[in-house]
């Protein structure tokens, strides 16, 4: 935070803000790390000398600032480098090949995808922004730093909101908690997801942001003299015990109070666990040793003892957590190791931490569950509508963890059921599932599960996917096989989702084929010559040209029956050749698979085939 306020202050000079970076930063850097730094430092300067933000601050600021944030997060000398330069390409006359021939190609890559996603409009309440999403999703694959860049840029960007107009505050507010922050938590940044929606609600809300922050603030003193009791009893018990232990106190981040306040349909003033303490020792035995420690201390709350070290999350989160009850009021408490601290804090980016050469990563990226899922999306290529049903239903969503009857974890988003259980496990065993117990209870197959519940799947051998199921699972697996095996095998089934898509891609070639008419009509009444020629250019043949060919053999369609002008689309038949209808036909928006068996016919002129007669 301290280099944030550094470069908000009215000392702009380029130097001396390269030299105070290296002061907040450049013990996790190598030499020649820091020497490319300040020549892509000194390069961005020099390119956008005299350039300013809307604010009216200097053009260098902002990627000073992105920079930072990365620095923060403890990545690599390659990503902040990124940071410096990733909107370089919005500057004129800036090619890939001058920043390749001087900063090298993983530079000139990644710079180039994280520009392209930070020009693209992202709204995660419109289907139709679902392929902006899927191209930024998509590039995470191939290097998870252009997507922790574009968080940088976005939290800076929220962190100076208040430059620009209300209405545009909220909209990007709203963008902010709809996507950057769930993304961050799915890839285990807590700090800047925290910071993401306390901003979010900062703007999208400003009247319960302020009443929140008031409640936090007030009886500091009170507050402060409670925490401290609590403190130094772990600090006591601890020692007693011999464990080494870093003990540090804090209010709730505003965002998860407002959801606590929802959740429970009460005001801020009637919460009561709104503070917690972390305690950070140095092993997993500490660990559990000192949740004893903290039950012997204080009573613990029936159902809130988690234990994320055996069961870490999907994005490799690791804790203990408990809450207890300390002098009447209830006390959140984590109990951790400096390691999962790390990870806890910058979660992803923590794995890009360079020591002087040495190989720091102790776990590999790819693992956490977010990547594969994105793999598997990329793999079915949905389309947009349903790509966006599972980034709202389960890429960004809250998620469970459940337990195979042999205590293995399976992760799946908030609201699965057996059913997506199943087919988590195998298709085979989700083809064939007839009912299932939840802690040795059978339950009905749609009803979502719980975290910790132990599932038990029971199948039979006659048994088939229907219907029913394709419409009550939650996980794109379960969707994709269960919609497989019914296109496949039950001939009643109907597609839905190929007609919407079939639908949607003729509503797109009519939308085109009006855009171009209306094109023509402007143009013969902006020019007087051209709509002296009109009775003459509009004269058709009645004949038909296929793919621009004539004397192809088709057949006007008797349901729509196609006038010689009117807007018409054609498409291979086993019979009558071409078939050519109006584009607005309903019947032709019905045929199946039609989007594989279309060409493109149009009507012929008659001044066109004039002119093919006189030339012989």
């Amino acid at each position: 935070m301290g280099f944030d306020i550094i470069t908000n202050t009215t000392e702009f000079n380029k130097d001396s803000l390269l030299a105070q970076f290296f002061a907040t930063f450049g013990e996790n850097y190598t030499q020649p790390e820091k020497d490319r730094f300040s020549d892509a430092w000194n390069f961005l300067c020099e390119k956008t000398a005299g350039l300013t933000r809307t604010c009216g601050k200097p053009y260098h600021l902002h990627p000073m600032r992105v920079a930072a944030i990365l620095a923060e997060s403890k990545m690599d000398g390659e990503c902040i480098v990124c940071g410096l330069l990733h909107s370089i390409f919005e500057i004129e006359g800036i090619s890939q090949k001058e920043i390749e021939d001087r900063f090298g190609a993983v530079i000139t890559r990644i710079v180039y995808d994280t520009s392209r996603i930070t020009g693209m409009k992202i709204n995660a309440t419109s289907i139709q922004q679902a392929d902006n999403i899927r191209k930024m999703l998509f590039a995470m694959i191939d290097d998870v730093r252009v997507i922790l860049i574009k968080l940088a840029d976005r939290l800076d960007r929220m962190r100076n909101l208040k430059s620009i107009e209300e209405k545009k505050q909220r909209l990007v507010a709203a963008e902010v908690i709809d996507i950057w922050a769930p993304l961050a938590d799915r890839l285990g940044m807590q700090t800047i997801k925290n910071e993401l929606e306390d901003l979010s609600l900062k703007y999208s809300n400003p009247d319960v942001f302020q009443q929140i922050k008031a409640i936090v603030n007030q009886k500091q003193g009170e507050r402060s003299t409670y925490l401290d009791k609590a403190v130094q009893s772990i600090y006591k018990a601890s020692e007693k015990a011999g464990i080494t232990v870093t003990v540090s106190s804090r209010a709730k981040h505003f965002y998860s109070i407002y959801k606590k306040m929802q959740k429970r349909n009460i005001p801020a003033s009637q919460l009561y666990d709104l503070l917690a303490l972390r305690v950070i020792c140095q092993t997993n035995a500490q660990c559990y040793t000192l949740i004893g420690i903290v039950h012997s201390l204080w009573k613990p709350m029936e159902g809130r003892f988690k234990d994320y070290i055996a069961m870490p999350k999907a994005n490799g989160y690791q804790s203990l957590h408990t809450t207890v009850i300390c002098e009447g009021r209830p006390l959140e408490i984590q109990i951790r190791t400096k390691e999962m601290h790390e990870q806890a804090e910058h979660g992803v980016a923590s794995h890009w931490l360079y020591k002087k050469g040495t190989n720091h990563d102790k776990v590999d990226v790819s693992n956490l569950s977010i990547f594969n899922q994105l793999q598997n999306l990329k793999n079915e290529k949905l389309s947009d509508e349903s790509f966006f049903a599972e980034l709202k239903g389960e890429l960004l969503s809250d998620e469970i963890f459940v337990f195979t009857p042999k205590g293995d974890v399976v992760h799946l988003p908030a609201g699965s059921n057996a059913i997506d259980f199943a087919y988590h496990v195998h298709s085979k065993v989700g083809e064939k599932i007839v009912g299932a117990k939840a802690d040795g209870k059978i339950i009905p197959l749609t009803q979502p599960l719980k975290n910790t519940q132990i599932i038990e799947v029971i199948t039979n051998p006659q048994a088939h996917p229907t219907e029913n199921q394709l419409k009550s699972v939650h996980t794109s697996k379960a969707r994709s096989r269960i919609h497989s095996w019914l296109v496949a095998n039950d001939p009643d089934f109907i597609d839905r989702a190929a007609e919407a898509q079939r639908a949607a891609d003729l509503a797109a070639h009519n939308d085109r084929a009006r855009v171009i008419q209306e094109e023509k009509r402007k143009k013969r009444s902006a020019n007087p010559e051209l709509a002296q020629e009109k009775k003459t250019e509009e004269r058709y043949t009645g004949g038909i040209k296929v793919e621009g060919m004539k004397n192809v053999i088709y057949k006007l369609a008797g349901c729509c029956r196609p006038k010689p002008g009117d807007v018409i689309v054609g498409y291979s038949s086993t019979h009558n050749g071409i078939m050519v209808h109006r584009a607005d036909c309903l019947t032709f928006q019905r045929i199946e698979n039609i989007e594989h068996r279309m060409v493109e016919v149009s009507w012929i002129l008659r001044e066109t085939a004039d002119k093919k007669t006189q030339k012989h």
